[in-house]
C-alpha cells in the first residue's frame, strides 16, 4: 500500500520487487525495477518497529551528502512504518571486487576507501551523534564472553581468567578515549561500501557515533571477511596516519608524530572491534538463527 502510489510517481513496475540483500539486523532490502531506462530501479528498506529506526539511518545519510560523499539519496521515506525507497547503488560490493582483484585493482579500491574515510573524518558533522564512550566501549567487548565464551563454547571462567579479561578491556578502553575522537561511521569494511561512481558507496551508516580516529581504519584493515598481508596493512595504515596528520586530526596525541604509536592503537582498536564481532557472530547464529556467520569466526 505504501509503495503503490509512489510505483506511479517514480515509474517503478511494482511486480518486479523481489529480495536485493539481507544484513545482521531485522531490516531487509528489495529491489524494484524501473518501468524504463529512464526510470532506474530502486530498493525499498523494510526496517520493522520497534526492532529497527531508520531516523538514525536518515540523519547520518544526510551528514555523508554534506560531506560530499556517496550515501544512498531517499526518494521516500515513513519513519512510523519504517520504510525507506532509496537509490540503487547497486549489486557490486567492494568484498566481492576485492576477493577477485588482481593487486592493482586492490589498490585502487583500497585507496578510494581511504579517501573517501579522510574525508568523512575531517568533514563529518559529530554534533548530535552518540558518544562512543566507556560504557558503549564495554558493552561491544562484553558479547564475547557471554556469547562467544559461554554460550557457542560452554566455557565457565576461572576468578583469573575473569579477572586477566577485566584488565585487557580496561586497556583497549583507556586506549580507545585516549585518541582524537571524530565521526566514526563504526562498520566502516569492504561489505558496506559499494563499488559506484563516485566511488565507493557507503551503506549501513546508522550506528554512526563520535568515537576514536582509528576505529574506521580498524574496521577497514581488520575486517572479519578478508584478511591482508602485514606489509599491504602497514601500507594502507601509513597512508591513512599522512592523511589524518596532514588534516590535523592526531593534534595532541602521540600518534601525531610517530607512526608506531598509530599503528599501536589501530591493532588494539581492531582487537577491541574482533572481540565484539566474535560475540556478534555467535549471538545471530543462537539468537537470530543465522549460523552461517560462524564460518569466519576463525
Amino acid at each position: 500500500q505504501w509503495l503503490a502510489p509512489l510505483c506511479v510517481s517514480h515509474g517503478l513496475e511494482r511486480h518486479t520487487l523481489a529480495p536485493a540483500s539481507a544484513d545482521a539486523s531485522f531490516r531487509r532490502y528489495l529491489r524494484i525495477s524501473g518501468v524504463s531506462d529512464s526510470a532506474p530501479s530502486m530498493i525499498v528498506m523494510d526496517a520493522p518497529p520497534p526492532l529497527e529506526d531508520v531516523r538514525p539511518f536518515l540523519d547520518v545519510g544526510r551528514r555523508f551528502h554534506e560531506a560530499g560523499l556517496r550515501a544512498p539519496r531517499v526518494h521516500a521515506a515513513d519513519e512510523a512504518l519504517g520504510f525507506l525507497l532509496l537509490e540503487d547503488m547497486g549489486s557490486r560490493l567492494y568484498l566481492d571486487a576485492l576477493l577477485e582483484a588482481d593487486a592493482p585493482q586492490a589498490q585502487r579500491l583500497m585507496r578510494d576507501a581511504l579517501a573517501a574515510l579522510a574525508q568523512w573524518q575531517r568533514k563529518g558533522r559529530t554534533d548530535g551523534l552518540p558518544e562512543f564512550d566507556e560504557a558503549l566501549l564495554k558493552r561491544e567487548m562484553a558479547l564475547f564472553p557471554d556469547w562467544c565464551v559461554a554460550r557457542e563454547f560452554n566455557i565457565t571462567w576461572t576468578e583469573a581468567q575473569r579477572q586477566s579479561w577485566d584488565g585487557v578491556t580496561a586497556a583497549l578502553v583507556r586506549s580507545a578515549l585516549a585518541q582524537p575522537q571524530v565521526a566514526v561511521h563504526r562498520d566502516w569494511m569492504p561489505r558496506n561500501l559499494m563499488v559506484c561512481e563516485p566511488n565507493p558507496g557507503i551503506l549501513d551508516h546508522q550506528d554512526a557515533v563520535r568515537g576514536p580516529v582509528t576505529y574506521d581504519i580498524a574496521s577497514l584493515l581488520r575486517d572479519a571477511f578478508i584478511s591482508w598481508e602485514e606489509d599491504v596493512e602497514i601500507d594502507w595504515a601509513a597512508r591513512w596516519w599522512e592523511q589524518a596528520r596532514r588534516d590535523g586530526l592526531l593534534a595532541g596525541h602521540p600518534m601525531a608524530d610517530d607512526f608506531g604509536e598509530a599503528w599501536r592503537s589501530i591493532e588494539w582498536m581492531g582487537l577491541q572491534r574482533h572481540l565484539k564481532v566474535l560475540g556478534i557472530f555467535c549471538r545471530l547464529k543462537h539468537r537470530d538463527a543465522k549460523p552461517h556467520y560462524l564460518d569466519d569466526l576463525p
